[in-house]
């Protein structure tokens, strides 16, 4: 079983930045595909950022522009860079690893969620 364990959540104002960090219990990222989605207050889990083993990534529409994927060299762990933050990224944001099937992401393990919350 793969453990996933976010860090770097946090408060922050408007137009500020945060990193989120996802490390994996095993270095499997060769592999498999990994994800971030995030939760708002209310609302349903949202697909936010995936990068293919060969380091392609694609966002959400709504964070295009603002928010980035990464690997870490050693391959156990995925960032998500988070800049020019809005009151509307506030979620709960969780990292996942899986696999696509063509175009289709589809997560196999989840980490615990990081929260991040974006005054304005």
């Amino acid at each position: 079983q793969v453990q996933l364990m976010e860090s770097g959540g946090g408060l922050v104002q408007a137009g500020e930045s945060l990193t989120l960090s996802c490390e994996f219990s095993t270095n499997i990222f060769t592999v498999n595909a990994a994800a971030w989605y995030r939760q708002p207050p209310g609302k349903q889990r949202e697909l936010v950022a995936t990068l293919t083993t060969g380091g392609t990534a694609n966002y959400a529409d709504s964070v295009k522009g603002r928010f980035s994927i990464s690997e870490h060299d050693t391959k156990n762990t995925v960032y998500l860079e988070m800049n020019s933050l809005k009151p509307e990224d506030t979620a709960v944001y969780y990292c996942t690893l899986g696999t696509f099937i063509g175009t289709n992401y589809y997560p196999n393990s989840w980490g615990q969620g990081t929260q991040v919350t974006v005054s304005s």
